[in-house]
């Protein structure tokens, strides 16, 4: 079986075990958030070895060349030597300015920089909390429009960044950034090409500031927001959301629930049914996809079969940070 030597102890891996599961294993603590190739907190820099493509193909060429990849997406087929790169990605300080409650489960932080980062809506960011806890949050802010960084954070019980962002966050406090990182952004340039923006839980936020992108670019085209959640607590922003479908004669808002009574404008079954009786076909559709990986992963392939080309499906996957951290 190969093996990952870093910081000049070697670790076998098991037959088809990642870099990242292997350390972990060993008991060596690693950064990590999505643990799918997506937030890149988990790179390391290859010293000697050969990694494969899959572990660099979300890299810019310039990482590539540096010898960085992911160590969650790395199966090495050899013996690998690698380093902690902490560094390969832009850090920024932060400072918290607002925090308040968007339901009894999320919490909304703003944040503040000097200067914003450059970004786009619908991108997300690696939040460096006070214990060296790190987590991928999506940005629900519009550059050039917010004036600062907000992130809608879910409260997992137990979750080291949830307790932080529940009970100690408050205006004055600091946080590292890292990032922008992602590629599900809102795209300019075809104002009536008509939107499919469907998500779940805080998988809104990013979709929130594709939304509002979206609107204060003037896209003419049709814009349809489906948001899914369990029961109705877990659907929030529906009086933002409602205000800015009636200011939009382009834009309709889906709330859809799973369990509980009916209520007048939110629908009572799952999201993607939902979605396949109102918008039975997605042809010429652009589609951002955000949320639990198993809905983001199933409507990829729903809305490809409903008409939408692969290219024009949008989505940054992510994968529950409650394994084994939050």
């Amino acid at each position: 079986m190969p093996a990952i030597t870093l910081e000049s102890q070697r670790f076998e891996l098991e037959s088809g075990e990642s870099v990242l599961a292997g350390l972990e294993r060993h008991g060596v603590e690693m950064p990590s958030s999505c643990r799918s190739g997506v937030c890149h907190t988990c790179m390391l820099r290859a010293v000697s070895g050969t990694v494969p493509p899959q572990s660099q193909s979300t890299l810019k060429e310039a990482q590539r060349r540096q010898g960085l990849f992911l160590s969650c997406c790395c199966v090495p087929e050899a013996d690998l030597e690698a380093a902690r790169c902490e560094d390969a990605l832009q850090q920024i300080d932060a400072t918290v300015t607002e925090r308040d409650w968007l339901s009894e489960s999320v919490v909304r932080l703003r944040m503040q920089c000097d200067p914003l980062p450059d970004y786009e809506a619908g991108q997300f960011m690696n939040v460096v909390f006070p214990d060296g806890a790190i987590r991928s949050y999506s940005l629900a802010s519009v550059p050039g429009h917010d004036a600062f960084l907000e992130f809608q954070i879910a409260l997992l019980k137990g979750g080291k960044a949830s307790t932080w962002a529940r009970d100690a966050a408050q205006a004055g406090s600091s946080v590292r950034l890292m990032g922008p990182l992602g590629s599900c952004v809102y795209l300019g340039g075809a104002p009536e090409r008509p939107l499919l923006l469907a998500g779940t839980g805080t998988g809104l936020a990013p979709l929130y500031g594709i939304l509002r992108a979206a609107l204060a670019d003037g896209h003419q085209g049709p814009i349809h927001l489906f948001h899914g959640s369990l029961r109705r607590e877990g659907l929030y922003l529906v009086d933002e959301l409602r205000a800015l479908e009636a200011a939009h004669d382009n834009l309709q808002y889906h709330p859809g629930i799973l369990h509980g009574e009916a209520e007048e404008g939110i629908a009572t079954e799952a999201l993607d049914a939902l979605i396949a009786t109102r918008l039975p076909s997605l042809k010429d559709y652009r589609v951002y996809l955000c949320g639990a990986p198993e809905f983001v992963q199933m409507m990829q392939r729903k809305a490809f079969i409903a008409g939408a080309s692969l290219q024009d499906i949008h989505a940054d996957a992510f994968l529950p940070a409650a394994q084994p951290k939050d």
